[in-house]
């Protein structure tokens, strides 16, 4: 378990496969993070998914619960992990009612710890719809800076919208930190 200053990040279990198929298949949820279609899956396409998560080496996945109310409210990944090169992708889902409250900055800050101290990476990166304003101040608060965008990548809304890839070194975070 790893702990932030409002929230914790934990294993994630059989009674947290419900709250996740509810926060995955609100819509306005998987329109800013699938770049597929945004159809939402069966209870069982979540439980297949989140049980491959599990026994992958290269992936895993946190249940972000809240310190105050224990409550579960999303997940956080950290997958295509390169050890090779010391490289890692990271992503988040926190259901709508629990956004704007300083959980997601605090999730990945507490993740981040994680992987720069205990893990050989030198370098995590993430993708995010250029419109998802509200994410990208929030990776920026971590220290991610965007390293490139991806024009008309994904179509949302009638139209399509650009994908900026953002990045963060250790000695970057560690500089931040200090």
């Amino acid at each position: 378990m790893l702990t932030g200053s409002k929230i914790k990040l934990r294993a994630i279990t059989k009674e947290d496969y419900e709250p996740f198929a509810r926060i995955e298949n609100v819509m306005e949820s998987r329109l800013l993070m699938n770049d597929g279609i945004p159809f939402p899956p069966t209870m069982e396409e979540h439980e297949s998914f989140l049980n491959g998560i599990s026994s992958d080496k290269d992936d895993y996945m946190f249940a972000i619960e809240t310190l105050e109310s224990q409550e579960f409210i999303g997940t956080i990944a950290v997958y295509k992990v390169n050890w090779k090169n010391g490289t890692c992708y990271v992503g988040i889902s926190i259901g709508p009612e629990h956004q704007g409250k300083g959980y997601g900055t605090d999730s990945m800050n507490t993740l981040l710890d994680f992987i720069f101290q205990y893990m050989n990476v030198n370098k995590v990166k993430l993708e995010v719809f250029a419109f998802n304003k509200q994410a990208i101040r929030s990776y920026e608060k971590c220290g991610f800076s965007v390293e490139g965008t991806l024009r008309e990548e994904i179509f949302r809304y009638g139209k399509f919208h650009d994908v900026l890839v953002m990045g963060l070194l250790r000695r970057d975070y560690i500089e931040n930190i200090n």
